[in-house]
């Protein structure tokens, strides 16, 4: 998991390097790629006989989906739960975040 939250922060400091001011930037950077990261988990349902190494390895294959979600959850920061936004003339409308989720396979119980 740590190599993974690591690439992710280097790759997405390298794409934000003119918006990261200062180490609270960095740091606010890093919660959103920890809660994308939580949130692909989540979603992915990992039951009870997936192994550590398993899971790891699964979710390094949902590298851009996560890095997809952090960045979205970056560019929404002071605009969180604003469906739209018209100022001066431009009107800005986001997508939902859920639309980055749909390709999230969650793994299922069989009863």
């Amino acid at each position: 998991m740590e190599e993974l939250l690591t690439e992710l922060q280097t790759d997405l400091e390298a794409e934000l390097v003119s918006e990261l001011h200062n180490d609270s930037d960095k740091a606010l950077l890093t919660s959103k790629i920890k809660g994308a990261y939580r949130t692909v988990k989540r979603k992915r349902n990992y039951q009870g006989h997936h192994t550590q190494e398993f899971i790891d390895s699964d979710m390094l294959s949902m590298y851009d989906i996560i890095k997809e979600l952090a960045m979205y959850d970056w560019n929404h920061v002071g605009a969180e739960g604003e469906v739209s936004h018209s100022e001066n003339g431009i009107n800005r409308t986001w997508n939902s975040r859920n639309d980055i989720l749909v390709d999230v396979i969650p793994f299922a119980t069989v009863l």
